[in-house]
């Protein structure tokens, strides 16, 4: 079901991506053409049937030596509550080696409450912590969002681990003085 992304599909993608995230969120299509070369990331799709572009959904993974980084995950407006999410997530975590993370908005509406939904019923834990996604790309602007790890929530020196680890290697920037 999960392949890595094809050079033909990366328009699809390009495409949920942007109807699937806000722009404070998301990098510009060319930011996650260049990206598509770094080692550590890989996007997995799940691919409609009868078409050789179209996709279902897509999981944008960075992958390091103790977890991976959910940073995207989306499901084709047309697919959404079929399961499409739910298989795509559980095969994941099954591929990988390590523990995943991912971050996620706050439930501060209906939408964003029924998406951590969403990840508990799959295994996911949100960890209490304050955590800023730092800004995706040149001129964006940081996202308060809540930090959520898979099979059980972390203890704050994992949380900081974790937090650290993607602010270097993945939002390219200090991580912030340690007020937790």
């Amino acid at each position: 079901m999960l392949t890595p992304m094809k050079e033909q599909q990366f328009n699809s993608f390009c495409r949920l991506m942007e109807v699937s995230f806000p722009p404070d969120e998301r990098r510009p299509c060319e930011e996650l053409k260049a990206l598509l070369k770094h080692p550590q990331y890989t996007v997995y799709i799940v691919q409609e049937e009868a078409s050789a572009t179209d996709i279902k959904a897509f999981l944008a993974v960075w992958q390091f030596t103790s977890f991976a980084f959910l940073e995207h995950f989306a499901v084709n407006p047309d697919c959404r509550c079929s399961g499409v999410g739910s298989a795509a997530l559980n095969e994941l975590i099954g591929l990988l080696p390590v523990s995943l993370c991912l971050e996620a908005e706050p439930p501060t509406d209906a939408i964003c409450a029924r998406r951590i939904g969403f990840y508990r019923r799959n295994g996911f834990y949100v960890n209490d912590y304050p955590y800023v996604q730092p800004p995706i790309s040149h001129g964006k602007n940081p996202v308060p969002l809540l930090l959520l790890t898979y099979g059980a929530p972390v203890k704050i020196a994992e949380f900081r681990t974790i937090r650290n680890t993607l602010y270097h290697l993945v939002y390219h920037c200090s991580p912030p003085k340690d007020s937790v």
